[in-house]
């Protein structure tokens, strides 16, 4: 029968000594306890697979690289844009397309807008169609409760020096959704389709990758 027993921490381990009516006995025991041990090597676990990953994450930037050259081509200065012309039956809208795409030239982009004879380049193109569409009606006043209008284009952009097609596009189409208050006018609807089509002319323009 144990009359008492302690514990301390020796060089190598943990000491524990047991008296008894008889005599004392002294034993070792590991040093680290199976839940300490267990704690150890989770962390050591949790450390490798974080190195692993900043190694991983280091590796990839290196790879994608990053560049400091312009998205617009450096041997085009100057852009004529011609005006566009028409199939549609919604007369006005190429007018309203021409003069778009050449403010959002003028602000997007490092070309100016030139007169023909002095312009590197010829950006020139036709609407093939612009059409609306209701979609649902109002039980209220039977009137559609949204728009879908789709504006369709063709159009290239031409070096005038070379004559090399920059861009060529046979077919490109926007859509907007829009809802028409009572007494607007159709051209409220069309001029978002307009303004989004020149967006999208003009990002075509920059240097592909």
């Amino acid at each position: 029968m144990a009359i008492e027993t302690r514990r301390w921490r020796g060089g190598a381990g943990i000491l524990a000594r047991t008296c008894t009516l008889d005599a004392c006995t002294t034993s070792r025991q590991d040093s680290v306890e199976p839940a300490v041990a267990g704690r150890a090597a989770g962390r050591s676990r949790w450390v490798t697979a974080a190195r692993l990953a900043l190694a991983v994450m280091a590796t990839g930037l290196v790879g994608c690289g990053y560049s400091n050259e312009s998205l617009h081509r450096d041997s085009v200065r100057t852009v004529y844009v011609d005006m566009f012309q028409s199939r549609s039956f919604r007369r006005g809208i190429e007018f309203q397309l021409t003069e778009a795409i050449r403010k959002e030239i003028a602000q997007s982009t490092p070309y100016k807008n030139a007169e023909r004879g002095k312009a590197d380049t010829i950006l020139e193109g036709e609407i093939l169609d612009w059409d609306e569409a209701a979609i649902g009606k109002s039980f209220v006043t039977n009137r559609a409760r949204e728009i879908a209008g789709t504006l369709l284009v063709r159009y290239r952009w031409q070096d005038l020096r070379t004559g090399k097609l920059l861009v060529d596009r046979p077919t490109a189409i926007t859509t907007v959704q829009y809802v028409r208050p009572l007494g607007e006018q159709d051209f409220d609807g069309y001029q978002l389709a307009v303004d989004q089509m020149a967006r999208q002319i003009v990002e075509s323009m920059e240097t592909p990758w």
